[in-house]
């Protein structure tokens, strides 16, 4: 397996992605990992005893967050996410991985590697985690803000291959993001999206409430990318401002600060249980070739995450089973 690495993508590269690429090739020794930044500034992070499995890729420019993303991917063609992902494109990896700008990394997709045969519009996948510990695949996360009935529906045949693919449920259930569980609910995009689910050759449940994705009611939950995007940062901004909370008031008074004491390892299972390092690695659903998006302020851990998913979609073919589904074949 070899695997590029945007060495200069996020708010925590090169160092974190270098320590995640040390340890994942110690663990991984069949896994050849590509770090593809300036090698000036990544040598010396590897230091001399670095692995056989992990090489430098030249790459002199990089792409910020504030670039403007398909101009970005057009200019700095030297960039390490562009060189990242002609390097897919051109068969020397099998799959790449960025932190980086998500909508240069969609850019990239696109332009660089393009889209599959019979998909329409790429979705941009995340797992959330659940009560049930298996997690919920949602997508669209921002790929596509304008989405039609058709695209929804390509989601979810997506969507379903790649939990069963990369994650072994034989049978994922999958959900309609929506305003209320009854069919007729929602907009005209989601009462036609519906109908199409309806007859798809997959194991579609229904409508899901934003308020219920987290309680392991569904193995994927389909939305178009501007609803999928606020409920990313809404989950993610709840969690926040609940941790917030609670270190306030149990650091409040000395009482607080004893039960505290006592009730750290809980608190400490449930900030693991809800942890983003623990589900990164959103794959690009519907370019052609492998594409994982790390989240922004991934450490080394989150990175290693991204690592061992992409291994298991890379080990699973999962390009080649969604070029299979959507070409007839």
């Amino acid at each position: 397996m070899r695997i590029a690495i945007d060495a200069m993508g996020g708010d925590n590269a090169p160092h974190a992605h270098v320590e995640s690429a040390l340890s994942a090739a110690a663990e991984w020794p069949d896994t050849q990992l590509i770090l593809v930044g300036n090698p000036e500034v990544l040598q010396p992070l590897l230091g001399k005893g670095a692995p056989s499995n992990i090489t430098i890729v030249p790459a002199l420019e990089i792409i910020d967050n504030t670039d403007e993303p398909v101009k970005a991917v057009r200019r700095k063609t030297d960039s390490s996410m562009v060189v990242a992902g002609r390097l897919v494109k051109e068969g020397n990896a099998d799959a790449m991985i960025s932190a980086g700008n998500t909508g240069a990394l969609m850019a990239t997709g696109l332009l660089v590697l393009g889209r599959l045969k019979g998909i329409e519009r790429p979705g941009l996948a995340a797992i959330f985690p659940t009560l049930d510990n298996q997690g919920v695949l949602a997508l669209d996360m921002g790929a596509n803000m304008d989405a039609k009935p058709e695209h929804l529906l390509q989601y979810a045949l997506m969507g379903s291959l790649y939990r069963s693919k990369v994650h072994g449920i034989s049978k994922p259930r999958v959900g309609l993001l929506n305003v209320g569980t009854e069919a007729a609910k929602g907009n005209e995009l989601t009462k036609v999206a519906f109908g199409l689910l309806e007859q798809a050759p997959i194991n579609f449940i229904g409508n899901i409430e934003a308020r219920d994705v987290l309680d392991g009611q569904c193995d994927v939950i389909i939305c178009d990318g501007f609803s999928g995007n606020i409920l990313l940062k809404a989950l993610e901004g709840a969690a926040s401002t609940i941790f917030k909370l609670l270190r306030e008031e149990l650091t409040a008074s000395f009482t607080s600060k004893l039960a505290a004491a006592v009730l750290k390892p809980s608190f400490r299972r449930v900030r693991d249980r809800m942890d983003y390092n623990e589900y990164n690695g959103a794959p690009l659903l519907g370019v052609n070739g492998l594409v994982v998006k790390g989240h922004g302020s991934s450490d080394a851990n989150a990175m290693k995450t991204a690592i061992r998913q992409t291994r298991t979609a890379i080990g699973n073919r999962l390009i080649a089973a969604l070029a299979d589904e959507f070409s007839g074949k």
